[in-house]
């Protein structure tokens, strides 16, 4: 033995530092964040070799300090990362960011954002609010909110759609209103152990392993959708897509696999879903909870189906719907029970 020691495949050589900024949001990522699994979340981060530099929610360091933590990492002195911001990007009044400026050094969040992440080896946006603008930027977006590296669904952003940091990647889009937890977290981790790359992103740039799936994989209203046996009210028992305005057969998230704190998610709680991982989700054109018709037919099908083959399948399926299906549907518990038959090779 020559004394060296090799590094076990958990043994960081060095800390994978964690800055966490909030702009222009409700704080909800953050919230979802502290709802992790994890009963010690900075230990948990810890034990993959994260380290939070700081975090306006978990840090006890404010103002003047943080402004020295900011410093360290654009000197060098202090490796940065990961570079995490949640909410959209202020750049107004007139391309200025001073709608936004960090409490304790007067400067615009825009200005530190784009200094920081200059520096960072990678930087994530999580949250809709920082991937696309989101909720921040409807309406007149009288603010010029947007987000870290898209406009809607439009490259650009603050940082420029040919941004990419230091370890190579562009802004990994952590989506969601508010994102998963994990969703957080298994970046994080996949990051620190150098196991993510570009090719672990999909084409709007969020990690596939959440965004290769649909929130309708999983979803316990199923049966009913494959029947056509649709909810009229959101206490109903049935599919959710027809009349109520879920897009969960669209929306690329793996929220009825995973689940929320365990055991839920929209679906399961009586909402439908928004579709709230893909950009311009927050101005549909009509009131979330309902869905829009064009001849009887819901405008927004699912993924990959052509309308000919849906309206030709939801005919045949709707006539085929066994009572139990169609009388559970419209209501708020199982009226009919599956029948008790005797089942085995016949």
């Amino acid at each position: 033995m020559n004394g060296a020691h090799e590094p076990g495949f958990f043994e960081m050589k060095a800390p994978f530092n964690l800055l966490w900024l909030q702009s222009a949001g409700c704080g909800g990522c953050s919230m979802s964040l502290l709802c992790s699994g994890a009963r010690d979340l900075v230990g948990a981060l810890d034990a993959v070799g994260v380290r939070v530099l700081w975090h306006p929610s978990l840090s006890e360091a404010s103002g003047e300090e943080v402004t020295r933590i900011f410093e360290q990492c654009l000197s060098g002195e202090v490796a940065l990362d990961a570079l995490c911001v949640e909410g959209a990007l202020l750049r107004g009044p007139r391309g200025t960011g001073r709608f936004h400026r960090h409490a304790g050094s007067g400067i615009a969040m825009t200005d530190w954002v784009k200094k920081l992440a200059g520096v960072a080896r990678y930087t994530l946006a999580v949250g809709s609010c920082a991937a696309w603008g989101g909720v921040a930027a409807a309406g007149e977006n009288v603010t010029d909110a947007c987000g870290l590296q898209f406009e809607g669904d439009q490259p650009g952003g603050l940082l420029g759609s040919a941004w990419r940091g230091t370890g190579g990647l562009p802004v990994i889009n952590i989506a969601g209103c508010p994102c998963h937890p994990d969703w957080i977290t298994e970046t994080l981790t996949a990051l620190s152990l150098g196991a993510f790359g570009e090719k672990d992103l999909d084409s709007l740039n969020r990690p596939r392993f959440f965004a290769d799936h649909l929130v309708h994989h999983g979803c316990t209203r199923n049966e009913y959708y494959e029947f056509k046996a649709s909810a009229h009210k959101p206490s109903d028992l049935g599919c959710l897509m027809e009349n109520m305005g879920c897009k969960g057969t669209q929306a690329h998230a793996d929220c009825n696999i995973r689940l929320w704190n365990g055991s839920g998610s929209c679906a399961r709680g009586g909402a439908p879903c928004i579709s709230c991982t893909e950009p311009g989700f927050e101005e549909p054109g009509h009131p979330f909870h309902e869905t829009p018709k064009l001849a009887g037919i819901p405008i927004g099908l699912p993924t990959d189906m052509p309308k000919a083959w849906f309206v030709a399948l939801a005919a045949l399926s709707k006539s085929a719907t066994p009572k139990r299906v169609r009388e559970n549907a419209v209501a708020d518990h199982q009226v009919v029970v599956p029948p008790v038959k005797k089942t085995g090779l016949k």
